[in-house]
């Protein structure tokens, strides 16, 4: 009976080999890994992390450099040696060099451009140039084209000689002499027909295309909803400037989603893994909300104190704030998530408004008379099994069951409306975040519960 020798761990080979500094035998073992693999190994061993990556043929250095957090890219473009750097930066796709480059200092950006080729220099300065979140930031001129007039054999000789420096062969881009574009085409269609057959028979003149100055948000609504891999980017007068992939769209659908949902919690969304931003930058994330929050607050002390009379002589009512501002607030909050959630996923424009404000009245209508009809049972019960809230028992339990459905209605419209008027305004309708949309219901919810209260029992306790 043979036994199986254990394989040592990836962990324990790289220890093993490390420490024998041989760079051939480094070199080997890392370019025989799979590229994940790499990335952990380097957040393993942060000590080495520098040469793991010098220690790799370029083109594999520049797959691992590509995937990893933007802290750790920092730390070894700056431990790298010059030349090193030099190679990692030129052989990186424009898209993500220009992605890496807009997040350091300008100090920074203008000494690692020096060590960038010609060409590669010429293309990161005019991808600088667009404005920030634009298609033109994820652009990469890295594609194959065609000519009209090419035949589906001359194609594939186009493809063998570029297509390894393209971002993706999945499309191939038809073009003029003036460079404007004309369609795009998938492979597919090169490869299940004849090599004399030209592009042009194969064209439709039907294409989608971006521009550098749209906004990166809208992009992604563009290949949800065409079911792209990739598009093309074109200046006002078609001229073909780039392509933007499926791969970049998903970063910046995941940063979106990152930072609407950090300002859904009330904080400033941050641009840096959690852990690795600095306490006192985590500090004035945070604060600033909490200020705006606190001083809006205040005025639900300044609502409680102009009916400090009506607490006075009723001090049940005192007892069911809580219950009322919790209400109000936990409606609005469930309206405003699914209306700016709605918003990003492209399901109801600003021009819904109408439409949305009837749904959320009868949704909150039907939501205010369940929870009053159980506020109402919880005073009844009261009364009868523990003796609680007086003679007039009914009438406050109407009162406040009356009031937990104006707040309950009123909560809701609020956190739908506001999502949509932000939007209207062309702010983020994620700033019209949970907590926000709280402290707005609960001072126009003490308002509407006390000014039933004082309607419904005028007279009686009042």
């Amino acid at each position: 009976m043979s036994l199986e020798l254990e394989q040592p761990s990836l962990h324990e080979q790289f220890t093993t080999l490390i420490s024998t500094e041989d760079k051939l035998l480094i070199r080997n073992f890392l370019d025989d890994q799979n590229i994940s693999d790499v990335a952990g190994l380097v957040d393993e061993f942060p000590d080495y992390e520098d040469r793991i990556i010098a220690n790799m043929s370029v083109h594999r250095a520049v797959s691992v450099f590509k995937i990893l957090e933007l802290s750790v890219q920092k730390r070894i473009i700056h431990e790298l040696p010059p030349n090193t750097t030099a190679a990692l930066l030129n052989q990186l796709p424009p898209d993500d060099r220009t992605d890496f480059l807009e997040e350091l200092p300008s100090n920074v950006v203008r000494e690692l451009i020096k060590l960038l080729d010609p060409d590669e220099r010429k293309i990161t300065l005019s991808l600088l140039g667009y404005p920030e979140n634009s298609i033109g930031r994820l652009m990469t001129p890295d594609y194959v084209y065609v000519y009209p007039w090419n035949t589906i054999e001359e194609v594939f000789a186009t493809i063998r000689k570029y297509g390894k420096d393209s971002e993706t062969i999945n499309v191939i881009y038809v073009i003029n002499d003036k460079g404007e574009l004309l369609d795009d085409i998938r492979i597919r269609e090169f490869i299940l027909n004849p090599p004399e057959k030209k592009v042009e028979d194969l064209m439709d003149d039907r294409f989608i295309s971006l521009h550098p100055e749209d906004d990166q948000e809208t992009a992604s609504d563009v290949f949800k909803m065409n079911n792209r891999v990739a598009l093309p980017v074109v200046s006002k007068s078609n001229k073909l400037l780039g392509i933007v992939t499926i791969d970049d769209i998903l970063w910046v659908a995941e940063e979106e989603f990152s930072e609407d949902m950090q300002k859904i919690g009330g904080t400033e969304a941050l641009d840096e893994p959690y852990l690795d931003v600095p306490l006192f930058k985590l500090y004035k994330k945070r604060i600033i909300w909490l200020i705006i929050l606190f001083v809006g607050e205040t005025l639900t002390i300044i609502a409680m104190s102009n009916f400090q009379k009506t607490l006075e002589q009723v001090l049940v009512l005192s007892t069911f704030i809580p219950l009322i501002i919790s209400s109000g607030g936990n409606s609005g909050s469930q309206a405003a998530t699914l209306i700016i959630q709605a918003l990003a996923l492209g399901e109801v424009t600003v021009q819904d408004w109408w439409r949305i404000a009837r749904r959320e009245i009868f949704s909150g209508l039907l939501m205010g008379i369940t929870l009053g009809i159980v506020g109402f049972f919880i005073i009844f019960g009261g009364y009868h099994m523990l003796g609680l809230f007086g003679e007039h028992y009914v009438r406050i339990g109407l009162a406040i069951g009356t009031a937990i459905i104006g707040v309950v209605m009123w909560g809701t419209i609020m956190g739908s409306m506001l999502p949509l008027l932000l939007k209207r305004w062309g702010a983020d309708p994620a700033t019209s975040s949970t907590p926000f949309i709280a402290t707005l219901v609960d001072v126009t919810g003490l308002l509407i519960y006390f000014g039933m209260a004082f309607l419904m029992l005028k007279g009686v306790l009042l």
